[in-house]
């Protein structure tokens, strides 16, 4: 079991979903949890009391990912509320779909403000608080390596934009013993897309398993990259797709 006693770790995007799945373990594991959310506050709330069953410090910050201002904000907070950050987790994400032709560029723009800009600006404010031993994980996606299917350009664009993030922050943060590494999750149960789901079918199809990954399944992986049996990763993509892009 990955030893996170007297961590701190602010995950964004942890009011539901992986995010959630992601909060849930690093307290398990013995961290304090502070979490992002945008409009969930009553979800928020409870994955902060159920850190807080676990005798670990939990905190809810309301940011909007797509704002710099919110995101530097909430890692003020953090530090501020825990005294401190140890891990940064960037799991706040949004998709849209459909051919290149039809994409509106407002959209386009949301997303990349969220996908690629929001981990960006998160890593830039935690950098001067993180220590020696301290973490960035970053959840991408098995899209941002290969494209199965047609309708996600995107979202693939945006995911594929954290793997030179990691591997080039990686290379700055190393020689103050920070890890940057990237979990990319394949088909994952989620609200935002469920196993049972229009699609579903495809994508199981896909995968070696011949099922959907649980969560918890992806929030494993990063918080033994939390860990300090992790120490000599870094710069590395954690593929957890069972078998898709294999």
């Amino acid at each position: 079991m990955p030893d996170l006693n007297g961590k701190r770790a602010l995950v964004t995007g942890g009011s539901r979903g992986i995010g959630a799945a992601i909060a849930q373990a690093l307290a398990e594991n013995g961290a304090d949890v502070a979490i992002t959310y945008n409009n969930s506050p009553g979800r928020a709330e409870s994955v902060v009391a159920s850190i807080r069953e676990l005798g670990r410090r939990g905190l809810a910050v309301q940011a909007d990912s797509g704002d710099p201002e919110a995101i530097k904000r909430a890692v003020n907070e953090t530090v501020e509320a825990l005294g401190g950050l140890d891990i940064l987790v960037n799991s706040a994400g949004i998709a849209i779909y459909g051919p290149v032709a039809d994409v509106d560029l407002n959209a386009m723009q949301t997303l990349m403000d969220v996908n690629v800009r929001g981990p960006f600006v998160a890593a830039q404010a935690a950098i001067p608080h993180l220590p020696r031993g301290g973490r960035i994980i970053s959840i991408g996606s098995t899209l941002g390596e290969r494209v199965p299917f047609p309708g996600v350009t995107a979202y693939a664009m945006s995911k594929s934009a954290l793997l030179s993030f990691t591997r080039g922050l990686s290379r700055e943060l190393g020689p103050q013993g920070i890890t940057v590494n990237l979990v990319s999750p394949g088909s994952t149960d989620t609200e935002a897309n469920p196993a049972d789901g229009e699609g579903a079918a495809v994508q199981r199809g896909l995968s070696a398993l011949g099922r959907f990954a649980k969560p918890r399944e992806i929030a494993e992986v990063v918080a033994f990259l939390a860990s300090p049996a992790a120490g000599m990763m870094t710069g590395s993509v954690v593929t957890v797709d069972g078998g898709a892009n294999a």
